[in-house]
């Protein structure tokens, strides 16, 4: 949370899409808000590369390994564990802190030790590598504990950026959801964190819901040979970020009220309950820590009503960084709400391009998810008419790899309508990739 200098910041922007007018009465205003940064320089850093004295972030990454008896069923994935974790520590920027921990129902410091964050050079990259060798399988899961002793490292180094990388290869057996649950409170905004789950004996819920919690990505390695590729993506995708605790922050005149607000794209992620108060009628949403990227997020307001003729600010969207000392850096980027009462039933009625193509994005995350949960229950019906809908909001939007996934669970009759039939058969692989990416959109086709 240290201030930023223009040179190591990359620039934001706020674009605000939306239908300003409103009919005699109307009280919904709906936006769709395009954040953009560009020009911080550090994403497709070579490997191994490092910045000038006092240029770019300093960051700290802790990688948690599952260490857990089902590791060595078969051996290969505990093999391909340490690859893959060795791969991501190659990736690491010199000058980066990091560390190794092993997970099973305890978290134990596998590299450096000590209860701190080694600096990534040559020597360590080796001495982690070495280190890596001795992690072993046998224990349950708890991984909560993974994870406070993941905050607990990474807050002892002075960093701006705190990154976590978790795989798990099962379910969270030995301690309660509720365990897990208070872990995530804690660690919410404390470090971001990616989660994989690698195979299938895991709960997709558990780990789309670790990534939700701490701003992360989520995703399935079903084939433990793809790990390597994967950790080192991810890695070379935090080394790219930035500027940490980035909050959408919005104001709201007297009388109007924030409805919801949800990232949208590169994936639904609802952030309405995570509002923090900031002052009169402000509120701060947390986005995580960006690199050279562009997000999408769909803000809902309810205006008081107003005659026509009528016009008015429903919301002003700003970017800041809380920092320490209770204050807040801006970004200097902002975009406005606005809300126009009109007569013109063609302006009042039509509906902004972005905005219908992200509440089909949002329908559709949620109709995959509802369909394989009552696929689950036993209801075919039910989930053949939420994933035939599905299949026919991929096709209507372009959502070629969502459609994709669907039509290894369901044979797709026609895609227009969402004629589909329930396969008899699915591989258990195909439905938890289902489920794990059915958060994922695309954008606006320009």
């Amino acid at each position: 949370m240290a201030n930023f200098s223009k040179s190591s910041v990359p620039q934001f922007s706020v674009d605000v899409y939306q239908n300003e007018y409103l009919p005699d009465g109307g009280r919904e205003v709906n936006a769709i808000v395009t954040v953009t940064a560009t020009g911080g320089g550090t994403v497709g850093t070579a490997v191994g590369a490092s910045y000038a004295p006092g240029q770019g972030p300093s960051a700290g990454v802790a990688i948690m390994v599952d260490c857990s008896g089902s590791m060595d069923y078969p051996p290969t994935k505990m093999r391909n564990a340490r690859d893959a974790t060795a791969a991501a520590i190659d990736t690491l920027r010199d000058g980066t802190h990091f560390a190794v921990i092993g997970g099973t129902h305890v978290a134990k410091e596998v590299y450096p030790g000590g209860g701190r964050l080694a600096v990534a050079d040559r020597a360590t990259r080796e001495q982690a590598r070495q280190a890596l060798r001795r992690l072993s399988a046998g224990g349950g899961t708890a991984i909560g504990t993974w994870l406070r002793l993941a905050d607990r490292l990474l807050s002892s180094a002075d960093v701006t950026i705190r990154h976590g990388i978790l795989l798990t290869d099962g379910r969270n057996e030995h301690e309660s959801p509720q365990d897990l649950k208070a872990a995530l409170d804690s660690c919410a905004g404390r470090f971001t964190c990616d989660a994989r789950g690698v195979g299938t004996d895991w709960e997709v819920k558990e780990v789309t819901g670790i990534a939700s919690a701490l701003l992360g990505t989520a995703d399935i390695v079903a084939d433990p040979t793809g790990l390597a590729a994967d950790f080192t993506q991810m890695m070379e995708t935090a080394m790219g970020k930035e500027v940490a605790d980035v909050a959408l922050r919005l104001w709201t005149p007297v009388g109007t009220t924030i409805k919801f607000v949800k990232q949208v794209a590169p994936t639904v992620e609802e952030l309405t309950e995570r509002r923090t108060e900031t002052g009169p009628r402000a509120g701060d949403y947390p986005t995580g820590s960006w690199g050279d990227e562009s997000r999408d997020y769909h803000v809902c307001v309810e205006v008081p009503a107003a005659g026509l003729g009528q016009e008015m600010l429903a919301a002003r969207v700003s970017l800041v960084v809380p920092q320490p000392d209770g204050s807040v850096q801006n970004l200097g980027a902002q975009g406005l709400i606005r809300a126009v009462w009109t007569d013109d039933m063609v302006a009042s009625t039509s509906i902004n391009p972005q905005v219908a193509h992200y509440t089909g994005q949002a329908e559709l995350a949620q109709a995959i998810q509802q369909g394989l949960d009552l696929r689950k229950a036993g209801d075919m019906d039910g989930a053949t008419a939420k994933l035939g809908r599905a299949v026919q909001l991929a096709s209507a939007s372009g959502n070629a790899d969502t459609a994709k996934l669907l039509a290894k669970v369901v044979d797709v009759v026609d895609a227009t309508t969402g004629t589909v039939r329930l396969k008899a058969k699915v591989e258990e692989a195909d439905e938890m990739t289902l489920e794990t990416r059915s958060t994922k959109t695309v954008r606006v086709k320009k």
